[in-house]
Parts: structure tokens; C-alpha cells; sequence
């Protein structure tokens, strides 16, 4: 079978950035099912699997404005310490959800912490990565 536009799918990947490190990997034991068309993943990556055969093994790159754009600078916000209950402790890397203007809410990671600010970031963690997959396609359907 070839895969096609809304067909489910099902593939086994390793997902590397530049520097070789492992972001993520889906295998046997979890593998990664979607509809192609259904905007689930990547467009970039449904697009290389349309056409592909089960069994078929391929290395896909998707730049950064293909994966998750570029990191904003307005998606970082300082806010007060005292914003935050004294007694709460704060690490560098911590996830935050942070409600925006009293009605969305919005998951930050703290970046920078002193006395008066913290700095949280909004962007993805991966942000400005180009992600390269190693990917097979196992099954159609």
C-alpha cells in the first residue's frame, strides 16, 4: 500500500536536532498514529509520507519554520517575584500555566530568576531547531 492524503497511519521515528541530541523517539512499544491530512503533525512531515510504502525507512528535515518557528521575543515576559506566593519555590526550567488577561491560559518555562523578576518563556522548547526525523513508515490503515 502507498500512503495517501486521509489515510491512518502509523510510524516508528527518532527525532534528532543539529548537535545529534535525541528529542524524542517513538518505537514498537509506543508507536505514533495519525490521519495524513488532519493536521496532527507537521504538514512538512505529512507531505514526505504521502507516497511512501510500508516498510520504507526515510530521513525527513524539517527547518524551523517548518517544525515550531523561530523563538519570539515577545512570547518571553518579565514579571515580579512578588506576583508569585513567597512561599512558592521557583526553579530555572520549571513549567509554569500562567493565565493571560484573565481569561486564557497559557504553559511558560521559567528561564531567569533573581529578587524582583522572573523571566518565563512562552516559546516551544524546541523553537528555532531544525528536526530531523528518521522515520518508517510501518502501517497503512
Amino acid at each position: 500500500m502507498i500512503a495517501k492524503h486521509g489515510d491512518r497511519v502509523t510510524v516508528h521515528y527518532i527525532g534528532t536536532l543539529d548537535n545529534g541530541r535525541i528529542f524524542d523517539q517513538r518505537d514498537e512499544d509506543a508507536p505514533l498514529t495519525f490521519t495524513l491530512g488532519a493536521s496532527e503533525v507537521f504538514p512538512a512531515l505529512e507531505d514526505e509520507l504521502i507516497g511512501m510504502v510500508v516498510g520504507t525507512v526515510k530521513n525527513i528535515l524539517l527547518t524551523t519554520e517548518q517544525a515550531y518557528g523561530q523563538r519570539l521575543e515577545e512570547n518571553l515576559l518579565k514579571v515580579e517575584r512578588q506576583m508569585f506566593p513567597a512561599e512558592r519555590e521557583l526553579k530555572i526550567g520549571q513549567k509554569l500555566n500562567i493565565e493571560l488577561g484573565g481569561k486564557q491560559q497559557r504553559q511558560m518555562r521559567i528561564r531567569q530568576i533573581d529578587e524582583q523578576q522572573v523571566l518565563l518563556d512562552g516559546n516551544h522548547d524546541l523553537a528555532g531547531c531544525e528536526l530531523t526525523f528518521a522515520l518508517q513508515l510501518v502501517a497503512i490503515g
